[in-house]
């Protein structure tokens, strides 16, 4: 299987290039060497390598600019994937495409389904489910997208980074503790995608994040315990809860954006590890000192 892949500097995409399958020959391609919103630009890239599956790891993330950055954010999120259909199809290829639990407005109660009603809060979630719906619409039975949520690495930019820093730096932090989710590794996401990679009659609509359920506060507190194990930090740092409140923000996020992942579970025959696990073995790639 050929499969070319978009957005390889960020997280998941290079998660994705590290973890390639014997069975797939991938074209990894960067933002500076593919621009997903310049539409000739895509189909060129298209036609040349002519992949029978197309992931999309590409997207515009910076989740409070996007207020501000309205055309940015929706060139990097809807124009792009739609562009992307448009030339897989053409191709004859399949596409998955990453999606995000920002498309919810939080206000659920119970794991969100991949059916359940979409509600964005702010102009980077309305982003994303535009996005959606131009890849599925383009390549009915053919798509998959697949939302995931509070992806981090060891690498890039994200709260697992942001945290260490801080603890290192000040000793103590002081966190959101009343928005919930699923901290979600960049690996555990690549090999889910992997995993649909070798399902072709899998499309539609999907969840995958790592098990449990943690707020941004749990999340940090793990992570001062874990890197003090690990070496990483000399001393467990102080973390003070706070409410959203405490900590305004341009965008608005939803309070609660858990992810019933059954359907991908059931697709690929697999388990996603603990969050807590994942967490361990990220911080085990960090470099000490």
């Amino acid at each position: 299987m050929k499969a070319l892949i978009t957005g390889t500097a960020g997280q998941v995409g290079r998660a994705l290039t590290r973890s390639l399958p014997g069975n797939v020959a991938a074209v990894a391609v960067t933002r500076s060497e593919l621009d997903v919103a310049d539409r000739d630009a895509v189909r060129r890239c298209v036609d040349f390598h002519r992949p029978d599956l197309v992931i999309n790891a590409a997207a515009y993330t910076a989740v409070d600019k996007a207020e501000s950055e309205r055309d940015e954010a929706r060139a990097g999120n809807a124009l792009g994937p739609a562009y992307l259909a448009e030339a897989a199809a053409q191709a004859g290829a399949r596409l998955i495409h990453i999606s995000t639990d920002f498309i919810f407005d939080g206000m659920s109660s119970a794991p969100y389904l991949p059916g359940d009603r979409p509600a964005p809060l702010g102009v980077y979630g309305a982003s994303k489910l535009e996005g959606e719906r131009a890849v599925l619409e383009a390549l009915p039975g053919r798509a998959l997208v697949l939302r995931t949520a509070w992806v981090y690495a060891a690498t890039g930019r994200n709260f697992l980074l942001t945290m260490l820093r801080l603890m290192r730096e000040k000793g103590a932090v002081r966190v959101v503790a009343d928005q919930i989710g699923t901290p979600t590794s960049a690996d555990s996401i690549a090999r889910a995608i992997w995993a649909l990679a070798d399902r072709p009659a899998v499309h539609g609509i999907h969840h995958w994040t790592d098990a449990g359920v943690a707020s941004w506060y749990d999340f940090a507190v793990a992570i001062a315990e874990e890197a003090v194990v690990q070496g990483l930090l000399p001393k467990p740092a102080v973390v003070t809860p706070i409410s959203t409140a405490e900590y305004p923000t341009p965008a608005r996020r939803p309070r609660f954006s858990v992810l019933d992942t059954r359907s991908t579970r059931e697709a690929i025959g697999s388990l996603p590890p603990h969050w807590r696990a994942s967490l361990r073995s990220v911080l085990a790639e960090i470099p000490r000192g």
